[in-house]
């Protein structure tokens, strides 16, 4: 055991002590260098990530931003050809502007005097209705066109004007119409043939489409006298700028629906148009009354008496279409006594529907009933009211109401007079009928129910008003054509479906 150790040694286990103390520091060093590094290549690894990442959102940025660009070139472009396209419109409008007329001529019908003219009177009513449409427009009148186009059933306003008295000659409306047509280029007078329903589509899907025309500045219409064109006024001016677009002839007093639309009312030149409806020209039923000389033919059955209205009366009745909602069937017009008065021509000779004969026998009274009955009365229809009761021979009801097919007699024909649509009628025409088969035919033709319902005006219309088959609160009739309120309150039904009427 060495116990001394000399200061050389001494020196050595100093500098020992020392080299393993800087060691010591050394390791330390170098393992905190370690974890250092570590922690710096952590974050640089997570940075790098981060900065991959960023180019990816970045590339997708720059794509999203191409695309977007690519897009807004493309909107710029549409806009640049809409634009253009625009603009060559109404370049177009500018040099071919036009205004339309469209005339329903069952309704607006020009004077008398133009058409006892024929040919030269058609070209003369031509010029003067362009001549009022292009004064209408003052100052832009010189760089725009008139486009005319007259609609109507040509054979059934014939008829009407010869039984009105306005013409003589059925050839002379045609013979109008032709010189209305050859007139000017752009003017047309065309015949749709029957059908009311007919001349108003023609009217209705022509404005439509010249609304949609840039070169269309106005459309005139004349429909004043036909309140079925408010529902297509209604649905077709969406807007103030359409509406400036639209004018309505008024030939005829406008009626109140068509005042409703808001459409400005125009008259046309000075005396182009009749101001009046032509006059019914037919009866419901004629005999001359022997109880006064101051009597038309016209007369209505009311149960078993008969009824005659004054001249007066017939002769401020004028034609207004009264269509059943079952029945294609047009009203035929009735003769005005009055009209016929002053004529210088020989009255048409009517034959008497209704002319009153005596039974061949006597029936039983049982055989009898009143149609409709009695009914409640604390009950009001509306502002016509009830229908007058007819009292029928339930015999001849039924034997009437078997009638088929082509065998079925015509309500029109046998109740207004001769049928204007005799040649294409599907229904009988030459079956001498008696008063009690008129009065069954009178009853079938109330099954159907009136158009105008409570606000009909016709003393003479031939349809129901309110139901006529109701027998102690009850509709016997298992199809009954008439709404609900056409019938008294708490009715029972036979009609499951009354509610679709």
């Amino acid at each position: 055991m060495i116990s001394y150790i000399g200061p050389e040694i001494q020196n050595f286990v100093s500098r020992y002590h020392a080299l393993h103390d800087q060691n010591d520091s050394a390791e330390k060093l170098i393992t905190e260098l370690i974890y250092h590094c570590n922690n710096v290549e952590n974050e640089l690894r997570k940075e790098s990530q981060r900065l991959v990442n960023t180019q990816m959102n970045l590339a997708d940025a720059v794509n999203a931003q191409r695309e977007l660009l690519q897009r807004i070139r493309q909107c710029e472009d549409r806009e640049e050809n809409a634009q253009e396209k625009m603009s060559r419109e109404l370049d177009k409008a500018k040099h071919n502007p036009y205004v339309m007329v469209l005339i329903d001529g069952d309704g607006l019908v020009f004077r008398n005097t133009w058409i006892k003219q024929g040919l030269e009177g058609g070209k003369k009513a031509a010029n003067a209705l362009l001549s009022a449409v292009l004064e209408k427009f003052g100052d832009e009148a010189g760089d725009l066109e008139v486009v005319v186009k007259v609609v109507a059933n040509l054979a059934g306003l014939s008829k009407a004007m010869q039984r009105d008295g306005c013409i003589d000659n059925p050839s002379l409306l045609k013979d109008f119409t032709l010189g209305f047509t050859q007139a000017k280029a752009t003017f047309d007078y065309i015949d749709v043939g029957f059908g009311k329903e007919r001349a108003d589509l023609k009217v209705k899907e022509t404005a439509r489409w010249h609304l949609r025309n840039y070169n269309c500045r106005h459309i005139l219409l004349g429909i004043s006298h036909d309140a079925g064109y408010a529902p297509f006024l209604d649905e077709t001016v969406q807007n103030e700028a359409t509406r400036q677009r639209i004018s309505i002839i008024e030939g005829i007093t406008t009626v109140p629906e068509l005042f409703a639309t808001k459409i400005g009312i125009t008259k046309l030149g000075d005396g182009l148009f009749r101001d009046d409806k032509l006059l019914d020209k037919f009866p419901l039923f004629s005999q001359p009354d022997p109880a006064s000389s101051q009597s038309t033919g016209t007369t209505f059955v009311t149960g078993s008496t008969i009824s005659t209205p004054t001249i007066a009366n017939a002769a401020s009745r004028t034609a207004s279409p009264a269509i059943s909602a079952s029945s294609s069937q047009t009203r035929t017009p009735i003769i005005s006594y009055a009209n016929i008065v002053s004529s210088a021509s020989p009255p048409p000779q009517i034959t008497l529907p209704l002319a009153p004969r005596k039974p061949a026998r006597t029936q039983s009274e049982s055989h009898y009933m009143l149609i409709p009955p009695s009914t409640p009365e604390d009950w009001y229809p509306g502002a016509r009211g009830l229908d007058e009761p007819i009292r029928v021979n339930t015999q001849i009801l039924d034997v009437i109401k078997r009638r088929k097919d082509g065998d079925k007699l015509c309500n029109n024909h046998y109740l207004r007079g001769p049928c204007a649509k005799r040649d294409i009628c599907p229904f009988a025409h030459d079956y001498k009928i008696s008063d009690e088969e008129m009065k069954a035919v009178a009853i079938l033709a109330r099954q159907n129910p009136c158009s105008s319902g409570q606000f009909c005006e016709l003393d003479d219309c031939i349809y129901g008003h309110h139901c006529p088959s109701i027998r102690d609160g009850v509709c016997q009739h298992p199809y009954c054509k008439f709404s609900e309120e056409a019938h008294p309150p708490g009715t029972k039904f036979k009609n499951t479906f009354i509610t679709a009427n």
